[in-house]
């Protein structure tokens, strides 16, 4: 047996292992929702009532358009949110990055106090607070949006920082050698080589937005949550309306993971 991996095996056996993992998660959650189905055999005396949810009935196709309403609100402002936490957290990592030290202290001092602060009361005090404050008069979305994106960033540019940190040395060598400015360099080759290294990470951060974003119903905001809580108040079977919540949300965070990964095997498929 040979005592390396030729690429071409590497990235075989790297999706193989994907692959099983995949299997093992879509197994899992199989699991996870044949217990709760079983559960509606109606032991200890509960007895559980589907039918709200019964896509055959009106009043069951009635409450699952209302509850899959809330999917396209969820995802707007995660990704709206995440891309913004994104970009700002690309900038705090190279004021954090800088060879001047008011950058490093903006940097720290930004970092530690919103890492500090839980998502809810940043969230509330945004909503309720800017108002008061600045007279910033604010819709659930904008302030939902604002306060995710900056809860996200503290987290962003600390993976920026690891990121970008990771290249090699000899990669802006290199790039000066050949007569490359800093921005150049930055945007050509350090930013892509951290981006790759970085991924897994990021994923986790926007399943992390997907599941913060029910926060985002204490406000108004009509994403899953909401419309669960809105449902169980006329329906009054928070049980079954709250499992089918969960598999909602357990739908959606598969299918990006699962995206994740793939993105993951596409972009090293070149770098192995």
């Amino acid at each position: 047996m040979d005592a390396a991996l030729s690429p071409r095996r590497a990235r075989n056996l790297a999706a193989g292992q994907s692959w099983s993992g995949a299997t093992a998660r879509l197994l899992a959650s199989g699991l996870l929702l044949t217990a709760l189905a079983g559960c509606a055999s109606g032991r200890g005396g509960f007895v559980w009532g589907w039918y709200i949810l019964d896509p055959r009935t009106l009043q069951g196709q009635r409450n699952l358009n209302f509850l899959f309403g809330g999917v396209w609100a969820t995802l707007s402002v995660s990704i709206a949110a995440i891309v913004l936490s994104v970009l700002f957290g690309v900038a705090l990592a190279m004021a954090g990055l800088s060879p001047r030290k008011w950058l490093q202290r903006l940097n720290r001092t930004f970092v530690e106090l919103v890492r500090a602060v839980p998502v809810l009361v940043l969230l509330l005090w945004v909503y309720y607070g800017l108002p008061v404050i600045v007279g910033l008069q604010l819709n659930v979305f904008t302030a939902g949006l604002i306060s995710l994106a900056i809860s996200d960033s503290a987290f962003e540019a600390e993976i920026f920082r690891a990121g970008i940190q990771s290249v090699p040395p000899g990669q802006r060598e290199a790039a000066n050698s050949l007569g490359l400015s800093w921005f150049l360099t930055f945007r050509l080759i350090i930013l892509p080589q951290a981006i790759r290294r970085i991924l897994p990470a990021l994923g986790n951060q926007f399943i992390y937005m997907l599941k913060m974003s029910s926060l985002l119903s204490i406000i108004g905001f009509q994403e899953l949550t909401r419309r669960a809580n809105e449902l169980t108040v006329t329906e009054y079977r928070p049980l079954e309306i709250y499992t089918a919540l969960v598999g909602e949300y357990l739908v959606l965070i598969l299918i990006v993971s699962h995206l994740v990964r793939r993105l993951e095997r596409r972009l090293g498929s070149g770098h192995g």
